[in-house]
């Protein structure tokens, strides 16, 4: 008899574990907002109404809880543009951990076939560190003469005039980051969506995105990738986490760490902040001028973000232990910003 009511209770137990099994696909926990926050949003939320800001969603979480959001429009899946290229970054990263690619990789060597025949040798310096820090050594970013064209883009990238040494100079290019998906692609064998579904996707509960692809069957890597409000605000969460989400390691903590570290100087090509200041610009109130690191921006107040063109946002604030992310359709990026600074952030 004490032999069947242990194998009872054993059975109990399984079953009682599997039900605690944790859901990645649940909604986020959801949590009230302080006073102090509840009158903040609605201070900003009256802001935006008054300004010429044209938001689409917003939400603010801490300390692992949604605590305010908005939905200004559909919650429907959302074009990230240049979000997409922390996404790629983090495709990277795994390749890396996974031992399939290296940072000091010279892009000649992942892509020998697009090599033109009369290469530089400034090319020939290029590795997948300066792609991930927009520091190839083009002077001008050749991402929308290229993408507009027929042909090889990873070929008629190594042709664009080469003005700086790499490593010396930021200029922000997104066709850099394409070349960062096809060499994923090219030492996986998947497209990127389909690399990160069992490491990104489904760890974080986020069903497989949409992501836009070259006329070579790539992800574009740069732009391209829908996502809804709330898959945003799960990655926010695992990059605040260190990569960890729902109690597990999903992205590797070191490569986390080094994606949100300032690793260059985010001046425009072939100026410092000196320069700036002789053009009466001041990086101190710019949010686009704190550095960068790898495919995502540092920003004032401690932060850093996923930035994406019209103002997609992944915001991290480690010394808040908050993420705020957004969608809009603004053209000025900075008063997007600067609305959640002034509203928002004085009440985490």
């Amino acid at each position: 008899m004490r032999k069947y009511l242990i194998i009872a209770s054993v059975i109990l137990l399984a079953v009682a574990c599997h039900e605690k099994k944790a859901d990645p696909y649940a909604p986020l926990p959801r949590a009230a907002a302080s006073p102090e926050m509840q009158q903040a949003f609605e201070g900003y939320l009256k802001a935006v109404a008054d300004s010429s800001v044209e938001m689409h969603s917003i939400m603010v979480l801490q300390h692992g809880n949604v605590i305010e959001e908005k939905q200004f429009a559909p919650d429907t899946a959302h074009i990230m543009n240049s979000v997409s290229k922390t996404f790629t970054s983090t495709a990277v990263g795994f390749a890396v951990s996974e031992g399939l690619l290296s940072l000091d990789d010279r892009i000649v060597d992942i892509f020998p076939d697009s090599v033109p025949e009369e290469a530089s040798d400034t090319l020939g310096r290029v590795t997948v560190r300066h792609l991930l820090t927009m520091n190839c050594g083009h002077g001008t970013d050749p991402t929308y003469t290229i993408r507009e064209g027929e042909g090889d883009w990873i070929r008629a990238f190594m042709e664009w005039p080469f003005k700086f040494e790499p490593g010396t100079c930021f200029c922000y290019n997104s066709l850099g980051t394409y070349l960062l998906s096809a060499a994923v692609q090219k030492v996986t064998g998947q497209k990127v969506v389909d690399y990160l579904d069992t490491r990104l996707w489904q760890p974080l509960g986020i069903q497989k995105p949409f992501w836009q692809e070259s006329p070579a069957g790539i992800n574009t890597g740069g732009w391209g990738l829908y996502l809804r409000t709330e898959d945003m605000a799960r990655m926010g969460l695992s990059i605040l986490g260190g990569g960890q989400f729902g109690g597990k390691q999903v992205i590797p903590a070191e490569w986390v760490a080094e994606m949100g570290k300032k690793q260059v100087s985010s001046c425009p090509a072939g100026l410092n902040e000196d320069a700036l200041r002789e053009y009466g610009i001041d990086p101190s109130v710019s949010d686009w001028l704190q550095g960068y690191g790898y495919q995502m921006w540092r920003c004032r107040h401690g932060a850093f973000r996923a930035d994406g063109a019209n103002g997609q946002y992944i915001i991290i604030l480690p010394e808040k232990d908050a993420v705020i992310v957004a969608t809009a359709h603004v053209q000025d990026m900075q008063k997007e910003l600067n609305l959640i600074w002034d509203h928002i952030l004085p009440a985490l």
